[in-house]
């Protein structure tokens, strides 16, 4: 340059710079418009080395940058070729530690983007980095100043990224230069430009992408709020297609939400809702895309050669430029025509053009890093938003979610019980939408490949059409009429498209990473970790082609995009969650999945049995519930053998957890009987501890069910079905196995037959009664019994007590119970309704009528079918056993004993009859009449002493009468007798 506008160029005062930078100014536009490049290059030269030497003078400096300014708008958009040698220098003034150093390169830079325009979009990543820095300068001119350049830079981007290319060869060279750097990681079609040189733009968002996804996570909240300024400049440019890079920023993003500034949240929140949207859009228009696609191919003429499509123009989306015929003749020759081809074609042809068309999304990555925020680590709204992105997708994307559904399970069910409301209301509703998808998904039987349908006949309903999304996980489709060509299918990872194998045994290529990794021949390691392009690389090569014939035959289960047993494990985990709603959403989940596919999962050998009983040992009745409801689902469509290893063990695990079976037994049992056939529980559970070999629990369990099946109302029918032992076989076998089991318990075997009316066996049992050893628990448990007679349950049995003839063994039986009972509230209570109904009048209970003898035999020929002697017997020796387990548990020196190990002649024993003082007790036979003494219940002869208290006569008068006078009597009216008696003998005294 002249040696005086140098010379006033560095001067130290500031207008006397900026005059000189007027006439240098001048001057490049002289040498511009003589085309002397050679003198420009040395100004240019001679600028750069006065503001980026920094031993140069803060004045020398500023004159350099001031000088370069004016350079650059005297050369206008030629100074383009140069700026490849003062982009870097001025770049790395904006870090200098002088705030005027800092400031004027800002406004040089600013001049020199506002004359060069697009050219400057070949430095985009360097001067972003550099602006990124301004951004949270301290100094306030400064950071004025850079975002005026900001401003600036936006307007450029958003005019001309998508479509600038660059002009000059020094450009170019500088482009291709950022093509070859190491640097870039995120490949783009667009940048590929070996079949297409020369049309690079100067603007390359896949070489933008690295550096962004680098800066995403600064904590400057300046610098957040200049990153989002810039992510929503480029996204509202379509043909930059930003979405399809999300999953390069978006973790980033997310944390943003949490930022302790306002604005920052704000951004981001109004950001996130604006790519959500996008996404919807983009998915909506594919699916369009889909339909529209499967309704032309139904039409499409049965035999298409490729040249007759030859001549069509097919418009390259990635690279704005048309291809040859022969071009299209090589790709049609190479690779099948795809999905997005035609459809990309269908466009070319109308002409249209709707936002969203080609521009794809992958899912599974963006899925994977919704599923970090929700390891409890991130922040509250980083938890809720990233719930709601899912439960969004599950409703327009919901194909590509399904792979993930284990991991989203274990992510979403812990927080159902949240203690932020918001991170709890997203849960709830994004795992109701995941368990719709899952419960509408085709089950694998329907989804088993079939042989193609006659030209005739309309195609099956193919559950691969109907659910499948062509963003997602897409399933071979079905083979349309007329349709020559193979369907397509896509891969949700890699971007490639995949021919299905053309035999009918083709297989349901659903393409999860795993399902492409296990195949032969595939091999998954240069898949990238996003797709390689937002629009498909037409004709590019890149694409692996599957070939059909290598491909050995796969079952559904090898390619079912939704893994059945990875989904069941994880559910199990659930169990041990702290949380009830959690542990109740898995049991759902499991309920769900075994209506679905019965015969694929929760078999018994699977492991997950045992978590199931386990289960039963929960605090929650919900939980139980739910898993009683499952257990009673999975043995109702399984083998017999499962339902009786479950009944075996829930009878162990009562047997080992006494605490359970005291506190949630009758729970659970009640439960099994609502989900399953009350018969079915009770038949296991008596066919099981007939041959329990702890009689102790054998006990206390018959004594619980005899207790459910008495009081509980969902048992009604079942007690129903007991009283018709004389008109029902089932019921009397029913009758039988519940017998045979329930002598572990005496006082349960005799309430069993009040509840079946067996009166005349039950008083033969009360004659054994006499037998037993009569302990503490025992008359707990009388007690208990007379309770429930007084009970709604017992209701028939009472007004039975009305009909003496009809029932005469009735009347012995509760007598019986009575002299069974020490002087308390109960036996109280059963004298007193005794004694009701005899005052009423109902006084004779020995059959004097033949009719009433004729109908009572009748009834009991009925029940000739059960054996009662055989019942009778089994009675006596299962208290036998029992009578033995006592005295073991007792030990070896205890002196007792008892009938059932005596001979009858033994009378070493005081206060019982012998073998010659007392009948044997023995069922009455058909037709035979019973002694008065038994009828009546007054003791055998010679049982009583003169001058002793019967049990049956407590008030006997001192002068001995009711010998042998009123032994016909029932006790009734003895009583009645007796005190007849005494009201004369207490008015003499």
């Amino acid at each position: 340059m002249d040696s005086l506008i140098a010379k006033q160029l560095v001067d130290k005062i500031y207008e006397k710079r900026k005059a000189a930078a007027l006439d240098l100014e001048r001057q490049v536009r002289d040498c511009h418009q003589q085309r002397d490049d050679r003198r420009i290059g040395q100004i240019v030269d001679q600028l750069i080395e006065m503001f980026s030497e920094t031993s140069n003078p803060l004045h020398v400096r500023n004159g350099g940058l001031i000088g370069l300014a004016g350079t650059a708008i005297a050369l206008g958009v030629d100074v383009a070729p140069h700026m490849d040698k003062f982009i870097h220098p001025l770049l790395r003034c904006f870090v200098d530690t002088e705030n005027r150093i800092r400031y004027f390169s800002a406004e040089c830079l600013y001049n020199i983007a506002k004359v060069s325009k697009g050219e400057v979009l070949v430095y985009f990543n360097d001067i972003f980095d550099a602006l990124s820095k301004l951004a949270a300068d301290s100094e306030l001119s400064v950071k004025n100043g850079a975002e005026l350049l900001d401003r600036l830079l936006k307007d450029i981007v958003a005019e001309s990224a998508s479509v600038y290319i660059p002009l000059y060869p020094e450009t170019e060279k500088a482009r291709m230069e950022r093509d070859q750097a190491d640097s870039v990681l995120v490949p783009h079609p667009e940048d590929d430009g070996k079949e297409f040189p020369g049309t690079r733009k100067a603007f390359s968002l896949a070489h933008f992408i690295p550096l962004l996804r680098e800066r995403i996570y600064v904590v400057s909240p300046f610098t957040r709020s200049y990153l989002i300024s810039w992510i929503a400049v480029l996204d509202s440019v379509p043909e930059l297609e930003l979405v399809s890079f999300l999953p390069e920023f978006l973790d980033g993003i997310l944390k943003y939400l949490s930022d302790p500034i306002e604005d920052v949240r704000t951004g981001t929140e109004t950001l996130l809702s604006d790519l959500l949207r996008e996404i919807r859009e983009i998915s909506l228009v594919r699916h369009q895309d889909d339909h529209t696609q499967v309704r032309e191919d139904s039409i499409r003429p049965e035999s298409v050669t490729p040249s007759e499509n030859v001549s069509d123009l097919i418009l390259d989306g990635a690279n704005g430029a048309f291809i040859s015929d022969s071009d299209l003749r090589d790709r049609e020759d190479s690779v099948p025509p795809s999905r997005d081809e035609r459809t990309l074609d269908s466009q070319s042809r109308t002409g249209v053009w709707i936002p969203g068309q080609g521009v794809r999304l992958d899912y599974p990555a963006l899925i994977e890093i919704l599923l970090l925020q929700l390891d409890g680590e991130h922040d509250e709204i980083q938890q809720s938003t990233a719930l709601r992105w899912l439960a969004e997708f599950l409703t327009f994307a919901h194909d590509v979610i399904v792979p993930f559904t284990p991991r989203l399970i274990g992510a979403i069910l812990p927080n159902l019980a949240h203690h932020v409301p918001m991170i709890q209301a997203a849960a709830i509703r994004t795992n109701k939408l995941l368990t719709n998808v899952i419960e509408n998904l085709p089950s694998p039987l329907e989804t088993q490949p079939t042989t193609s349908p006659d030209k005739g006949q309309s195609p099956p309903p193919s559950s691969a059409t109907t659910s499948r999304q062509s963003t997602g996980v897409p399933s071979v489709a079905p083979r349309e009429p007329g349709l020559s060509s193979d369907p397509i299918t896509e891969s949700p990872t890699s971007g490639t498209f995949i021919r299905p194998r053309t035999n009918n045994s083709a297989v349901d290529l659903s393409t999860t990473p795993r399902a492409l990794a296990e195949l032969p021949g595939i091999s998954n390691s240069r898949a990238p970790s996003r797709p390689q392009s937002p629009l498909p690389n037409v004709g590019s090569g890149a694409a692996p082609i599957i070939s059909p014939s290598p491909l050995p035959p796969y079952t559904q289960d090898e390619l079912d995009p939704f893994d059945y047993q990875f989904t069941v494990s994880e559910l199990t985990i659930q169990f041990l969650s702290e949380f009830e709603e959690t542990r109740v959403a898995a049991l759902k989940w499991l309920i769900m999945l075994h209506q679905k596919v019965p015969k694929k999962i929760l078999a018994m050998d699977d492991g997950t049995f045992p978590a199931l009983l386990k289960t039963l040992s929960d605090s929650s009745e919900e939980v139980i519930k739910h898993d009683l409801q499952l257990l009673a689902q999975i043995s109702s469509s399984s083998e017999e053998n499962y339902f009786r290893a479950f009944m075996i063990n829930l009878l162990e695990l009562f047997s080992t957890d006494r605490r359970l079976l005291e506190t949630r037994g009758s729970f659970i049992i009640r439960q099994l009987c609502l989900n399953l056939t009350t018969e079915k529980i009770y038949k296991a559970f008596a066919e099981i501890l007939e041959k329990e070999e702890d009689l102790e629990f054998a006990s206390v369990i018959v004594q619980k069910l005899n207790l459910i099946l008495t009081t509980s109302p969902e048992l009604s029918d079942f007690r129903k079905r007991l009283k018709s032992l004389e008109t029902r076989q089932d019921g009397q076998a029913l009758f039988t196995t519940l017998y045979r089991s329930w002598c572990h318990n005496a006082v349960s075997v005799f309430s069993l037959c009040l509840l079946a009316q067996a009166y005349e066996h039950a008083s033969s049992l009360l004659q054994i009664f006499a037998d037993l050893e009569i302990t503490v628990a025992m008359l707990v448990q009388i007690d208990k019994l007379v309770q429930l007679i007084e009970s709604p349950v017992f209701t028939y049995l009472r007004l039975q007590l009305l009909e003496p003839e009809r029932y005469p063994y009735l009347f012995k039986c509760l007598y019986g119970l009575l002299m069974l009972l020490p002087q308390s509230t109960a036996f109280t209570s059963l004298r007193n309704r005794l004694n009701a109904v005899n005052s009423a009048g109902f006084l004779h209970i020995s059959p004097k009528a033949p009719s009433a003898a004729l109908a009572n035999r009748s009834k009991m020929a009925a029940r000739e079918e059960i054996k009662w002697s055989e019942l009778l017997q089994h009675f006596r020796s299962t208290q036998s056993r029992h009578e033995k387990a006592r005295r073991a548990s007792l030990g070896p020196n205890v002196g007792f004993s008892s009938d059932f190990d005596l001979p009858p002649a033994d009378e070493g024993r005081t206060g019982r009859s012998t073998s010659s003082s007392r009948p044997p007790v023995r069922r009455k036979v058909t037709g035979e009449a019973l002694p008065a003494n038994i009828i009546t219940g007054s003791p055998a002869p010679g049982l009583v002493k003169p001058g002793i208290l019967s049990p049956l006569n407590p008030r006997r008068t001192p002068g001995g009468s009711g010998g042998s006078g009123v032994s016909g009597l029932n006790p009734a009216a003895l009583l009645t007798q007796q005190r007849a008696k005494k009201a004369p003998s207490t008015k003499k005294t």
